[in-house]
């Protein structure tokens, strides 16, 4: 009996070592986000993740302590066997999970959850275009590396260590009975405690840098609570009752009776062309103007002799997190993608549609996969008549790996367009996603003076955006024309900002013709508030748009609000909030509101998922 639990004992603590060794190794593999902590925050991310370290050895433990049960009445050859395959099929998974979790931090800034999985079913090819075929082989080489490091941990702590059998059968069922009971003391590790609240993230948040509070985090565990709360929408983030949270919500959407005619127009004409630019990870920080750098000359440019906010965010951290924002005003969920769930972004209202019943023509470029994160069908849904991707090119134009590089595809959107902008043709809603500013940053561009290649890609876009907006300020139909550009999230560029209202703040830009207001607007506002400002100026009903406010709509509150896996951030003229989820902390709060402001960000992200569990 005593060499049966030691073998369990040693199952158990053979995990948490791992577990607890997989934190520094985290941490020196994102060296460029951790360089400058000391020994002192790795003893302390160490030391404050064990909760979710034990609650994941303690699911981990659950399926040998049950063969040790069986092989208390059943010998023979299966229980080697079975313990081999069983810690093998472990070995894999957590080395896995540990790599890919350590390479995606890098870029996303988030631990990991389902989405690259969601990415990966949707299109395989796409998933993998942001990295070389070599970075993928290192990728593996590394996790089988570990993989066989986990396996000979397991193999010579646990595997190669025998069992006791009894003969006698009142012997078996104490053993039985005591194997029984240890089994379920693991409970205790894995539910936390017996507490109200079950083992969750927030267990290990213990500083005030998200950073350390993410290195802290398991990400098997992590992976795991995100695969098990997907749908559960309606139980997420209950702050108050659902009146107050109604009322609350109700107070932030509405305008107050002040006369429309004290707002100065947008548009010089009620039902222009529009051509909507969608730049792939594009932020302020590439823009000298923003106080940026002197990288996104061609869009400064065109800010300074137009239209350009400055107090702006990006709703969410990614594209397919970006596009319902933009092109529905439904703000990012930061547990989730409504584009998981077909039924449910069928359900929701967009621009083109509402154009559509106004006699627009709709069309959607991109130079990608569009099934990409179900985009395709979440495009055709909206109504889009017309979506071009990368198999509409020809072959020779696929050949980067994000499909087509942008300028091809503007030159596409550009050339469709040549028989519209004959005089008495139907106005027009042309929206193009570009996809060149992503990693790899492989583009037919190079500019001596951007020595980082991210940054020579940027570059590249913005060329290609100068160059369309060029080609249709030269056109017949330019003085009915509006062009509004507007970064999906910001991305590489610059590395490892870590300061979410800097990683959130973007540009939204607008020029043309039928552009009636030049200048800057310093309205704090998100890409949700685009599709209510464009209609409302048009004079066409958004009620639909739950979510989306008329940024130039007299009385109304002004707010941005953005998420992240983690938090939520609410910027007000006077007020500023980035709140934890996972720990229900203020990460940044300044201003002489900030517990209104607080409350304000919570019943907003209430009624979000109260919506998204109705749809």
């Amino acid at each position: 009996m005593k060499q049966s639990l030691i073998k369990y004992a040693f199952c158990y603590l053979l995990l948490m070592l791992i577990f607890m060794l997989q934190k520094p190794l985290f941490m020196l593999f994102n060296s460029g986000i951790y360089g400058e902590y000391g020994w002192d925050a790795y003893r302390q991310v160490m030391s404050h993740g064990k909760p979710l370290d034990a609650s994941l050895a303690g699911y981990l433990s659950v399926v040998p302590g049950l063969m040790l049960i069986v092989a208390q009445w059943v010998k023979g050859r299966w229980f080697s066997i079975a313990q081999k395959v069983y810690f093998g099929l472990v070995s894999v998974l957590l080395s896995a999970i540990f790599v890919i979790d350590a390479v995606l931090y890098s870029f996303w800034g988030a631990k990991l959850d389902t989405t690259p999985f969601f990415y990966f079913m949707t299109s395989p090819g796409a998933a993998f275009a942001s990295v070389s075929g070599w970075y993928v082989a290192c990728g593996i080489g590394v996790m089988l590396l570990f993989a066989a490091i986990y396996y000979a941990a397991f193999y010579f702590g646990v595997i190669r260590m025998g069992i006791d059998y009894a003969s006698r059968l009142s012997v078996r069922w104490i053993r039985t009975a005591v194997l029984m009971f240890v089994t379920g003391l693991l409970f205790i590790p894995i539910r936390g405690g017996f507490t109200v609240a079950t083992m969750n993230l927030s267990a290990v948040y213990f500083s005030p840098d998200q950073r350390l509070n993410h290195a802290a985090v398991n990400p098997a565990f992590s992976l795991m609570y995100s695969a098990t709360h997907q749908s559960d929408f309606s139980k997420q983030f209950r702050y108050f009752d659902d009146d107050e949270a109604a009322a609350r919500f109700s107070r932030l959407m509405a305008v107050d009776s002040v006369p429309t005619d004290t707002v100065v127009p947008l548009l010089t004409m009620k039902r222009p062309d529009i051509y909507l630019i969608i730049l792939e990870s594009f932020s302020t920080h590439l823009m000298p103007s923003m106080g940026g750098e002197n990288i996104a000359i061609g869009l400064d440019s065109i800010a300074r002799s137009g239209l350009l906010w400055t107090d702006f965010y990006a709703s969410s951290y990614r594209t397919d997190r970006a596009i319902p924002a933009i092109l529905s005003g439904y703000p990012g969920q930061p547990t989730t993608s409504i584009m998981k769930y077909v039924k449910k972004a069928e359900s929701l209202p967009s621009i083109p549609r509402s154009l559509k019943a106004e006699g627009y023509d709709c069309a959607y470029y991109y130079g990608g996969d569009a099934n990409f994160t179900n985009m395709k069908a979440y495009l055709v849904s909206a109504g889009f008549e017309t979506i071009i991707e990368d198999k509409d090119f020809p072959l020779v134009d696929r050949m980067s790996k994000w499909g087509v590089v942008d300028h091809k595809v503007l030159d596409r959107a550009a050339d469709c367009n040549a028989d519209s902008w004959k005089k008495g043709q139907q106005p027009r809603f042309v929206v193009v996603q570009t996809s060149s500013s992503h990693e790899p940053f492989d583009v037919p561009y190079n500019n001596p003076s951007l020595t980082d290649p991210a940054a020579n890609a940027f570059a590249y876009t913005d060329s290609c955006l100068t160059a369309f907006v060029n080609r249709l300020r030269e056109s017949p139909r330019w003085n009915r024309s509006l062009v509004v550009v507007v970064p999906d999230h910001y991305g590489a560029y610059p590395k490892n900002l870590g300061l979410m209202l800097d990683r959130h703040h973007v540009p939204l830009v607008m020029t043309g013709g039928a552009l009636a207001r030049k200048g800057e607007i310093r309205i704090p506002a998100s890409q949700v508030d685009i599709v209510a400002t464009l209609l409302g100026q048009m004079g066409i009903d958004h009620s639909d748009f739950k979510f989306s406010k008329d940024i130039f709509a007299a009385g109304r509150k002004q707010f941005a609000v953005f998420t992240d896996p983690s938090l939520i951030g609410w910027v007000t003229p006077t007020d500023t909030v980035v709140y934890g989820l996972a720990d229900d902390r203020v990460i940044k709060g300044r201003g002489p509101a900030v517990n209104d402001a607080i409350d304000d960000a919570k019943a907003f992200l209430q009624i979000l998922y109260d919506d998204l569990d109705r749809r």
